[in-house]
């Protein structure tokens, strides 16, 4: 039976593997297949990504646009981090989270099931099985378990998970063991996906390159060493593809904007007031939410925002579709049930920090000199995938465009399973044993501009999309106000 055993690293960077810090994970990445040009998706943070990862579709679709979100289906007014215990309010009242299916979904319907083991915010593991009371599988988290009465039975067999840390080294030692020791070996699940929450943690709270962020990382990739080791000893790795994904890559703050306090000085009211304006904060991107959906309201906001030197790349969703200098959602993959009026990128550059990592941007919060990402920079854009395994090709680097899309469609298709469902993502068959080179697969790169005169100079923006057959990635977006 075919297995797939997926590992994330949160927030990690391609440039960041290296066989000094990540001695396993290099070794993985040499022997099997590395995806150079691989992609997440916008607004570049971690819910929406792992909500992407386990559909195959864009956030647009699957409805989770950020972490910082209103669901006007669930409150209109209320902005509110998604994290488990809202999102337990959120499935009582609508019935659902996602507007999609999910790859654990997919699998009950085959008669398999998916685990997931993760380390990081409760928000992020609660999108990897949602439906696990009717869909089988399970989550496994140290705030709660989907099913939520796995919780006791982990807890009684494991012991208590040790208290939050960065490094978060103890909780990740703590989620190898039920995996090794009771995921894999007694669930024995078609999927499994065990989530390193470092990085991130590291980042967020020293930097990017800082000495603390490199022990989290070396320290993870140590637990990954153990568990490519547990396949080794327990003849899984011949019947076991692994596949290795980061959420999103990374930038160091430059400066912090405080969005909600200057659209009040600016004059907007809050969102629940005529002419209001909600502001969800996503670190390095902004989602506005006008009261109403009313367009007059959002052009003079997108006017005002265009004038600011923070601001970056403009999109708006079809409610409010046409306001000058600004893309449509629906270009970036954002468009949808939940879509905001106006989501924005903070500008960016390739300037390195004091450690030598490229990637500078605003932000919504942290500190300068801190890490931060959620905005449309290319280095926050292109994150991490290696693959090896019995259905992967070996000592292959391809340049050929994939994203996190492309996970769940890529695992359907290793186990020889239709979807059943639409995805927006493809299986990415060039670095597949009996398909194409990358070189035989066409794609192809296309920007996108947008200008318009406002008080002071003119806005610009760009944004440069790649394409494969019908599935679209997010390289990078940048504005910039000409005076």
């Amino acid at each position: 039976m075919p297995r797939v055993l997926v590992a994330v690293f949160d927030g990690l960077q391609p440039s960041q593997v290296t066989p000094q810090l990540m001695p396993n994970l290099a070794k993985l990445a040499k022997e099997g297949v590395a995806f150079t040009n691989h992609h997440c998706v916008f607004p570049s943070v971690t819910r929406i990504n792992g909500s992407s990862m386990v559909t195959g579709r864009y956030p647009g679709n699957h409805g989770v646009p950020a972490n910082m979100v209103v669901m006007r289906d669930f409150d209109p007014y209320r902005v509110f981090s998604v994290l488990e215990p809202t999102l337990k309010e959120v499935a009582q009242k609508l019935g659902q989270v996602l507007l999609v299916p999910t790859l654990a979904d997919i699998l009950h319907g085959y008669g398999k099931e998916y685990i997931a083991v993760g380390t990081g915010t409760s928000g992020n593991a609660y999108m990897h099985n949602p439906n696990a009371a009717r869909s089988g599988g399970a989550t496994i988290h140290p705030d709660f378990t989907l099913p939520y009465d796995l919780y006791d039975k982990i807890v009684g067999r494991f012991g208590p998970w040790p208290e939050d840390s960065v490094p978060n080294t103890e909780r990740i030692v703590h989620a190898m063991r039920i995996m090794t020791e009771y995921v894999l070996p007694e669930r024995d699940p078609a999927v499994s996906l065990i989530w390193f929450s470092e990085p991130d943690h590291a980042h967020h709270r020293h930097g990017v390159g800082h000495q603390v962020a490199n022990l989290a990382i070396h320290d993870a990739d140590a637990q990954f060493g153990e568990l490519l080791a547990w396949l080794e000893r327990t003849g899984r790795s011949a019947d076991t593809d692994v596949m290795v994904i980061s959420d999103h890559g990374y930038s160091t703050i430059g400066g912090v904007v405080n969005v909600d306090t200057a659209l009040q000085q600016a004059g907007f009211p809050a969102g629940d007031q005529p002419g209001g304006v909600n502001v969800a904060p996503n670190g390095g991107a902004v989602l506005f939410y006008v009261n109403g959906q009313d367009a007059g309201v959002t052009d003079r906001l997108a006017s005002w925002l265009m004038t600011q030197p923070w601001c970056g790349p403009l999109a708006c969703s079809q409610a409010v579709a046409g306001i000058p200098g600004t893309l449509p959602a629906q270009l970036l993959g954002i468009e949808g049930k939940r879509a905001p009026e106006l989501a924005m990128s903070f500008r960016w550059d390739s300037n390195a920090n004091e450690n030598g990592y490229a990637g500078t941007a605003f932000s919504t919060g942290g500190a300068p000199g801190l890490g931060q990402h959620g905005s449309m920079s290319k280095h926050e854009m292109n994150n991490i995938l290696f693959a090896r395994g019995p259905h992967f090709k070996r000592g292959l680097a391809s340049g050929v465009p994939t994203g996190n899309v492309d996970l769940t469609p890529t695992i359907l298709h290793i186990l020889g399973l239709n979807p059943g469902v639409p995805l927006d993502g493809r299986p990415m068959l060039e670095a597949l044993r009996d398909g194409p080179a990358p070189e035989d697969v066409q794609w192809d790169t296309e920007l996108h501009n947008a200008e318009r005169p406002v008080n002071g100079g003119t806005y610009r923006q760009e944004v440069s999309l790649s394409h494969v057959g019908s599935t679209m990635y997010v390289d990078y977006g940048q504005g910039w106000l000409e005076s």
